[in-house]
């Protein structure tokens, strides 16, 4: 039997931080700092650079932190701006000629990467780019040209999303730069795709028919109204959701932003989903070693809403001081979370059996001296559950699929751990088997007093059926377990 550990050496924190990697952080001893200062999960943006840049990243990545879930967000149906010869500057009242013919190159007009854009808009509707920072409007539709005026002043730069809040475009579900990101993604080994103006149950299905197996788990990301008012379904059929708050202000209200955050929150934490809040978190670190007073806050009630990661985007990518924001993330994400954890549980979850075991862990956890919480889960469910109901102690998530392992890394609380001994099904035997392993990699010490979970002999429908306390000198002393001294190199026949 081989044991092997691919889990991250540090202690688990609760609320995770995506960093996304980017021309400032590529490099081996800028990796190695983000993870250091708090970095979980490592975003790349498939919508900068190419395949081959991206493929460098991500065998980088593996090689200097192989136990880091890697997030590749796809383009998909996100319009932008295409790669510009010249990124033209203009005042406000200026005249920018957007363009749906791509011979173009920015400096007489700009074109944008959805081809019937000019089939979709008419004189009168409002354009929005670069999250909202630019604001046009349509004064004429001529062929496949949009003639705007700009409602403010400033440079429209290549590859920036493009908004057409309140009207319906005809984008297709999957594109063909979709499927192509897809087959990528499942070459590499990525653990989440991220996928992006998802409206519909029927998007997510799609994309999972692309990749045609448990891995890549899908990032759905809630963007604009269609994915509000498909909320429910989006949730239940994605594997965990990202609320990129930037597409989301305006392609809705802006005064309804925190709402919808809100919203989106309790539904994922709802159905054990983990949720990213992303965009603008620490905006101003970009160019500043300081965040603001508003910056701060935002982190800290991202977490008491319950959030599971929070991301940095060109913070870390391109920014100025990528280590000092992932550093002010942690320490605020975990302020937030002591603050959190001081609360007493209030509302009463649905009363199935599935969440009466939720409830009797959790009570369990509150009222006895429980250290850590053993999670044995193949799929992630029990992790996801305990993880969504925010317990204070940290959840060892143990699974017999290294990628799955790798993956529960993204879930608030939780450390993921590969355990190589498949799980039966018709036994308990590996439950003791389990916990020598975590002891005699490091994971569990003699001081701990741990709570195990599972399901024992599965059927369709049964989750988390188990519960056990034991404490690890007492299992130690009876049964002879040694500690390894150098868990990263343990392999043992």
């Amino acid at each position: 039997m081989l044991l092997e550990v691919h889990a991250p050496s540090a202690p688990a924190t609760y609320s995770k931080i995506v960093a996304t990697i980017g021309p400032a952080t590529c490099t081996p001893d800028a990796l190695r700092a983000l993870k250091k200062a708090g970095m979980s999960v490592a975003r790349l943006n498939g919508s900068h650079a190419d395949l081959e840049w991206h493929r460098t990243a991500i065998r980088l990545i593996r090689q200097v932190l192989p136990q880091v879930p890697i997030l590749l967000d796809i383009p998909g149906r996100k319009i932008r701006t295409v790669l510009l010869a010249h990124e033209p500057s203009f005042a406000a009242g200026g005249t920018v000629i957007l363009t749906t013919d791509l011979d173009h190159d920015g400096r007489e007009k700009v074109p944008v990467n959805y081809p019937d854009l000019h089939l979709d808009v008419r004189a009168g509707s409002t354009i929005m780019a670069d999250d909202g920072t630019l604001r046009f409007e349509v004064v004429e539709v001529r062929g496949r040209d949009l003639v705007c005026v700009a409602h403010t002043a400033g440079t429209l730069r290549s590859r920036k999303g493009i908004n057409v809040p309140f009207v319906q475009l005809n984008t297709a579900l999957v594109t063909e730069r979709d499927h192509a990101m897809a087959a990528f993604a499942r070459e590499m080994e990525v653990d989440f795709i991220g996928i992006s103006f998802v409206e519909s149950a029927a998007h997510v299905q799609a994309i999972r028919a692309l990749i045609g197996g448990r891995t890549p788990q899908i990032l759905a990301k809630v963007e604009n109204q269609g994915g509000i008012d498909h909320l429910e379904e989006i949730v239940q059929a994605a594997d965990a959701i990202m609320i990129d708050r930037g597409d989301l202000s305006v392609e809705t209200r802006l005064e309804t932003l925190a709402i919808y955050q809100k919203k989106i929150i309790d539904a994922a934490r709802a159905e054990g989903k983990p949720v990213i809040v992303a965009t603008e978190m620490l905006h101003s670190m970009i160019h500043s070693n300081m965040p603001t007073k508003a910056e701060v806050a935002d982190i800290t009630n991202a977490v008491l809403d319950g959030c599971s990661a929070t991301m940095l985007s060109g913070e870390t990518a391109v920014g100025d001081f990528p280590l000092e924001a992932v550093s002010v993330m942690r320490r605020v994400a975990d302020s937030a979370f002591g603050h959190l954890s001081a609360r007493t549980a209030s509302a009463a979850w649905a009363s199935d059996p599935a969440r009466a075991m939720e409830e009797a862990i959790a009570m369990i956890l509150r009222s006895a001296s429980v250290t850590k919480v053993v999670a044995i889960t193949r799929s992630g469910y029990a992790a996801r559950r305990l993880s969504a109901r925010g317990v204070s102690q940290p959840i060892l998530a143990v699974g017999d699929n290294p990628g799955m392992a790798r993956a529960f890394n993204l879930y608030a609380g939780v450390e993921g751990i590969h355990f190589a001994t498949q799980v039966p099904r018709g036994s308990a035997d590996y439950i003791k088997a389990c916990i020598q392993f975590l002891y005699e990699t490091g994971k569990l010490s003699l001081a701990d007093e741990i709570l195990v979970t599972g399901a024992i002999y599965p059927r369709s429908g049964t989750r988390m059926n188990l519960i056990e306390l034991h404490k690890i000198a007492n299992l130690a002393a009876e049964f002879g377990w040694k500690p390894h001294a150098d868990p990263a190199s343990l392999a043992v026949a």
